[in-house]
């Protein structure tokens, strides 16, 4: 059996923050606002994993409303998600993302991120495919007030 799930997140973009996006640190004056560590990519990733195995979404598993989570690492909130679709038994076979932000430049960085969502899922670099994007200085994200990610996960068990 193969599923597919989807995942998006966006934040707004605010000084005294630090900017991560797929758990690597970039350099950038402004950051994520958001309750845990506002790492957009791995939030969008979380809910593609969630939704393809049918496990809710990230706001069921770690509500805001929870002080636990505040400012965590949203790292360990993707340990946790993998965890939960593995003990489900399905197994990931790809993930494709998109982050759509005016700056700071991602393509820099996105090996880096590769290897970081590689090491928590214990997959191969090759199944992970990270893209950048701008919003041709369009809207929120053209203003440099925010950013957001996509997910695609194939899931198979």
């Amino acid at each position: 059996m193969i599923r597919v799930g989807f995942g998006f997140d966006t934040h707004q973009l605010v000084s005294q923050r630090k900017l991560i996006i797929g758990g690597v640190h970039i350099p950038y004056p402004l950051g994520c606002k958001g309750h845990s560590d506002g790492d957009v990519l791995l939030h969008a990733v979380c809910d593609a994993l969630l939704g393809a195995a049918n496990l809710r979404d990230i706001g069921y598993h770690f509500p805001d409303t929870n002080p636990q989570y505040k400012n965590i690492d949203s790292r360990l909130l993707l340990k946790e998600v993998y965890s939960l679709i593995e003990k489900e038994q399905w197994q990931i076979e790809n993930i494709d993302s998109t982050i759509v932000i005016e700056q700071p430049k991602i393509s820099p960085y996105i090996e880096q991120i590769q290897l970081s969502l590689a090491n928590i899922l214990n997959l191969e670099k090759t199944c992970i495919s990270i893209k950048a994007k701008t919003s041709e200085c369009l809207g929120f994200i053209g203003r440099k007030e925010g950013v957001s990610a996509y997910t695609v996960a194939l899931l198979s068990q």
